[in-house]
């Protein structure tokens, strides 16, 4: 099984690709590789600007990825309350090339935060929409207060109710 995880941020330091770095490697055997949506920042989108471009190469690699990959895992950062501008973006970018994102692939939605929310509005958000996007979600899990449940020296969480939830999460994506 080849796994895709990002976090849903742009943020060098991004907590969300902490915990979706951790996450992925808790499916068994499967193949795991981490984007960097750094690696795929574009211009805002606007269709003025689509009818200028057409569509990025960026953007088609981003499309290119999900399609081969036979599981998702997102983690999303929340601004002000719903998903990151860079992440955003990009969906937009890419839904163009295919209203279909994600593809009919299995995807499991999180969400981290320095905060006792654990970002909880946009994976609710997320995890209401991902569907209309062809994600088959097989699970969602939000993860509060970062900095008190994840070992940044073992890069994994240290609250064991919050781990083994996270263990049964990751697990809908083979079951």
């Amino acid at each position: 099984m080849k796994v895709l995880a990002f976090a849903a941020s742009s943020s060098t330091e991004s907590i969300n690709r902490q915990l979706v770095t951790y996450a992925a490697s808790l499916v068994d055997g499967a193949e795991t590789e981490v984007l960097d949506l750094n690696d795929y920042e574009l211009p805002l989108f606007s269709v003025d600007l689509e009818k200028t471009l057409g569509q990025p190469d960026k953007a088609k690699a981003f499309f290119e990825k999900i399609g081969q990959a036979d599981a998702l895992v997102i983690s999303f950062a929340e601004h002000n309350g719903s998903y990151s501008a860079a992440y955003k973006n990009l969906f937009d970018w890419a839904s163009r090339i295919n209203q279909k994102v994600f593809q009919g692939k299995k995807t499991v939605l999180l969400s981290t935060s320095p905060g006792p929310g654990g970002a909880r509005n946009v994976l609710a958000a997320a995890t209401t929409s991902a569907p209309h996007f062809a994600a088959d979600v097989t699970a969602s899990l939000s993860v509060p207060s970062f900095y008190d449940n994840f070992d940044m020296e073992t890069g994994s969480l240290k609250d064991e109710t919050l781990n083994n939830a996270l263990k049964t999460t990751m697990a809908s994506l083979v079951s």
